[in-house]
């Protein structure tokens, strides 16, 4: 009865949890499609379109809520495209592989590298704050849904709790930077935050003893690139 009992006091919570993430999504789609409508306005408005390639860095890390577990930055890169509509203000929807991830540890017991490749896209709303035939210096900022296609979880010593299953498919990030164009070349830096969980709790079990360790893990970066304008 017991068992049965906490059986049934859990399911409502996953009911309710389920829920919340669902509206989180829905929100999160509103915002987007808030940014489609920008983005058609401007296109419609200005007519000015610049298409270009871009490649770079990213510095990613894995928050978690748990003082004795301790996450790390990780490096990686990213590469894809991007499109710019307008002109002094402008919007700036881009599409690229990315390679991110943190390592989290727990001393003398053990240590997991997560690492995960996702199709990210960013649309972003920006302005040229000084606008020139030689170069020009823009801020800007956007919503991006990211979406993972790879994930790898490694064990560095001893077995972890975290496991590929842990990690969330679709997550949701806010970005803002800035940027200069010189001629046809571009430089970016962004800082991007993540607005859901990236990993949610986990736990192991040993036996009879289940240890659960409620990471509510979100994912931050720092982006740099270099784009080249090729229309």
């Amino acid at each position: 009865m017991l068992i049965d009992g906490t059986s049934y006091l859990i399911k409502p919570k996953q009911r309710h949890d389920t829920q919340n993430q669902t509206q989180n999504q829905t929100s999160m789609k509103k915002y987007l499609m808030i940014f489609l409508v920008l983005f058609l306005g401007t296109e419609l408005t200005y007519g000015q379109l610049t298409l270009g390639i871009k490649a770079g860095y990213t510095a990613s890390k894995l928050s978690s809520d748990l003082d004795t577990i301790k996450s790390t930055l990780n490096s990686g890169f990213h590469i894809g495209a991007f499109a710019r509509i307008g002109k002094r203000i402008y919007v700036q929807p881009e599409f690229y592989y990315n390679l991110s991830g943190a390592t989290f540890k727990i001393s003398n017991k053990w240590e997991q590298k997560v690492k995960v490749g996702s199709l990210d896209i960013p649309v972003l709303l920006g302005i040229k704050v000084i606008d020139t035939k030689l170069v020009n210096w823009r801020i800007m900022a956007g919503p991006e849904i990211s979406f993972v296609v790879n994930k790898k979880v490694k064990n560095v010593s001893l077995t972890g709790p975290i496991t590929t299953d842990n990690v969330n498919k679709v997550n949701w990030y806010l970005q803002a930077g800035t940027g200069v164009d010189v001629l046809f070349l571009t430089l970016d830096i962004r800082y991007q935050l993540g607005l859901n969980n990236f990993i949610n709790d986990v736990k192991t079990q040993a036996g009879s003893t289940t240890t659960k360790y409620p990471l509510n893990s979100k994912s931050s970066m720092w982006v740099v690139s270099l784009g080249w304008k090729i229309m």
